[in-house]
């Protein structure tokens, strides 16, 4: 749908409600709809609110970047919110990559090349993730009594995070290895809440506030800590009008 020369994409669900969103890292406008609302209805929908998309499409397009990373000595990488420098061991014994006195060490056997690199990186912020979740993955489904059946971690471009509530599955964005450490707790609370309130419903705010009071500063950090360039593996979340 065009609304005033913006795209719209229009996701028809089995929701009371509209919502709209607009996404990292280029300012996509969504529209979450009821199934059976009319097209006019949703125009007019996006109409009321197109001053509010129209500055978070600005705000996404001069969001600082930083570029595409080639993993060679000298870049910039971040890891758990802090910023390090990258420092290149090329004909190492074993490929791996370690964090010493704010340098990030990537060791490389011989003949390794540039996807190489990436995939080494993306592993070790993987391991690196896979350390932290379990004990905050216990605390809040204690703290929130619910189980969560499965966890896992991926590289998503779209999402922080995700719950299937009906697999009671919860994902995390690998990216979140890059960011503070309380934005990963705030993505397993916020995943973990859904497995009690399925929508973004008053309740589930109201839940979000009683349990993790400060979780709209946290977000705030999340959304304006610096994105990394669009290069297949970014991450995004949602703004809702």
């Amino acid at each position: 749908m065009n609304v005033n020369g913006i795209s719209v994409e229009v996701l028809r669900k089995n929701n009371k409600n509209m919502h709209l969103y607009v996404l990292p890292p280029l300012g996509k406008v969504r529209v979450s709809a009821p199934l059976k609302i009319a097209d006019e209805t949703i125009r007019l929908f996006v109409l009321t609110k197109l001053g509010w998309v129209k500055s978070k499409i600005r705000e996404f397009e001069n969001q600082p970047r930083q570029t595409i990373r080639e993993y060679v000595s000298g870049e910039s990488h971040y890891f758990w919110g802090n910023r390090y420098l990258l420092k290149v061991i090329e004909n190492a014994k074993e490929n791996g990559v370690s964090a010493q006195s704010g340098y990030l060490v990537l060791r490389l056997r011989k003949g390794s090349n540039s996807a190489d690199r990436k995939t080494i990186f993306n592993e070790w912020y993987r391991k690196e993730l896979k350390q932290k979740i379990p004990a905050l993955i216990a605390l809040w489904q204690k703290r929130l009594g619910v189980i969560a059946n499965d966890w896992q971690v991926k590289n998503m471009r779209t999402k922080w995070g995700t719950c299937n509530v009906s697999k009671k599955r919860v994902w995390i964005n690998l990216q979140l290895a890059k960011k503070p450490i309380e934005c990963l707790e705030y993505i397993i609370v916020h995943e973990l809440c859904h497995l009690i309130q399925k929508d973004h419903s008053a309740a589930f705010i109201a839940l979000m506030d009683k349990h993790l009071p400060n979780w709209r500063v946290t977000q705030r950090t999340l959304n304006e800590f610096i994105i990394d360039a669009y290069d297949g593996a970014f991450e995004k979340s949602k703004i809702a009008a």
